[in-house]
Parts: C-alpha cells; sequence; structure tokens
C-alpha cells in the first residue's frame, strides 16, 4: 500500500511547484509591467518639461530683443505645466571694489520639473544651478582695439507670477525704452547677480580679464564679478522693459 501512494505524493508536489511556478512568473510580469508603464511615464514628463523649457527660452529671446524694439509689445509664453515668476536681481559696477552703479534688472524664471528658464540682465540661462548654460549670451560687448566697453542690460521690473497645468499662456506686455551713460574711463567690472553662475564664469573666462564670484549685499545670492580689461571708456547701455506678466 505504501508503495502505491507515494508516486501520488509526487504528483501533488510537482502540481503545487508548477502552480507556484506560474504565479510567480505572473508576479514577475506584473512588476516588470509596472516597472515599465513608470519609466515611459517619466520618460514622457521629461520630454514634456524639456519641450516647455525649449519653447520658453526661445519665446523670451523674441521677447526681450532690445535692439528690434521701442514702445509698446506684446508677446505671448506658452507652456504645458510650470510656474513663471520674477526675481530680485542687480546688476553692479565697480572700480577697486567699490560700486558705483547699481541696476536693478531683476529676473523672469520659468520652472516646471526639473527645468529652469531665467532672463537675466540680457542673458538667459537654462538648467539648474549644478547642471546649466547660456541660451543667449549678456548684450556686452568691447571695441577691437580694447579701448572701450559697452555694458548692456535688460531690466523688467517686478511682475506678478503666472502658474498653471494643461497649457497655459502667459501675455508679457511690455513698454520699451533705451538710456545710455558714460561711467567714465578706467577699470571697470560688471557684477551679474544670478543663482546660475557657472555659465557667466565660463563665459566670461573667454575674455580677457579676471573673474571671480561674491556675495555682494549679503542676500544670499552670489554675482558673477568680470574685470574685461584696464582703462576703458565704459559705457552703460540700460534696455527698460516695463514688464507686465498675466494669464492669458
Amino acid at each position: 500500500m505504501s508503495q502505491n501512494t507515494k508516486p501520488d505524493c509526487n504528483r501533488s508536489t510537482r502540481a503545487q511547484s508548477h502552480v507556484i511556478g506560474v504565479a510567480l512568473l505572473l508576479g514577475v510580469a506584473v512588476i516588470s509591467m509596472s516597472a515599465l508603464t513608470a519609466s515611459v511615464g517619466v520618460l514622457i514628463e521629461q520630454q514634456t518639461t524639456s519641450a516647455d523649457a525649449t519653447r520658453v527660452a526661445d519665446e523670451m529671446d523674441t521677447a526681450f530683443s532690445p535692439a528690434k524694439m521701442t514702445g509698446t509689445h506684446h508677446e505671448r509664453l506658452s507652456f504645458s505645466e510650470g510656474t513663471l515668476r520674477s526675481s530680485d536681481r542687480q546688476l553692479r559696477l565697480l572700480t577697486d571694489s567699490n560700486v558705483v552703479r547699481t541696476v536693478d534688472v531683476n529676473a523672469l524664471v520659468f520652472t516646471t520639473g526639473n527645468s529652469r528658464v531665467a532672463f537675466v540682465s540680457g542673458a538667459i540661462v537654462r538648467g539648474s544651478s549644478g547642471n546649466a548654460w547660456l541660451h543667449t549670451e549678456p548684450p556686452i560687448t568691447r571695441s577691437s582695439d580694447g579701448d572701450m566697453l559697452i555694458v548692456g542690460t535688460s531690466k523688467i521690473g517686478t511682475t506678478d507670477a503666472v502658474s498653471g497645468a494643461g497649457g497655459v499662456i502667459a501675455t508679457l506686455r511690455t513698454n520699451v525704452t533705451h538710456t545710455r551713460k558714460r561711467i567714465g574711463n578706467g577699470t571697470y567690472a560688471v557684477a551679474i547677480e544670478t543663482e546660475t553662475p557657472k555659465p557667466f564664469v565660463r563665459y566670461f573666462s573667454d575674455w580677457e580679464g579676471t573673474v571671480e564670484r561674491r556675495d555682494i549685499d549679503g542676500d544670499g545670492i552670489e554675482s558673477v564679478i568680470a574685470t574685461l580689461g584696464s582703462e576703458q571708456d565704459t559705457y552703460l547701455v540700460i534696455h527698460d522693459f516695463n514688464t507686465e506678466v498675466n494669464s492669458g
């Protein structure tokens, strides 16, 4: 009798093992599909935020192009999801570490997910503090003989924040004026306050001169300070956009 029951036990054990194996395979398949779905979702979100950042940077470049405009203008910034706000920022001219001129330029900052775009002092910066680059360079030029330095900067004023999801359109209303002031002949440094200093350091490092980073006013935001030569006839050109930002 014992010899007849033993094979039945083996068959029962194999059947149970088969059922358990199938259940494990199904469990692994469900987990794999869930992980794949999550990965696809993250990839789509990253692509959307990157596309938004690229579009906003290009539209900022058009909206704040001082050489092309004077007077009243309307431009639109469009994005799927995010926030558009202004932040207090300054551009300064220094000589011998003394501030000789301060311009409240402010910045217009767009954030969505891990992507960030900032218009500050005429430049457009993309990316976070650890990984950022210049989409548009600051409007600072020097004569070919090095005797003249023209420091251009744009100021936007303080604006209300616009945020949302599912498709947002922000209207920029600007009333553009331009002023030009001779600062004098001497050795001047340009200081741009920014949350993303590395792109500006790389940019000014290509110029003949010195570059350093320092929090000038103690507000926790560093300025990139670039001395771009010596004994130059220096001019400051301010493009005042007098910007208002509204939703729709």
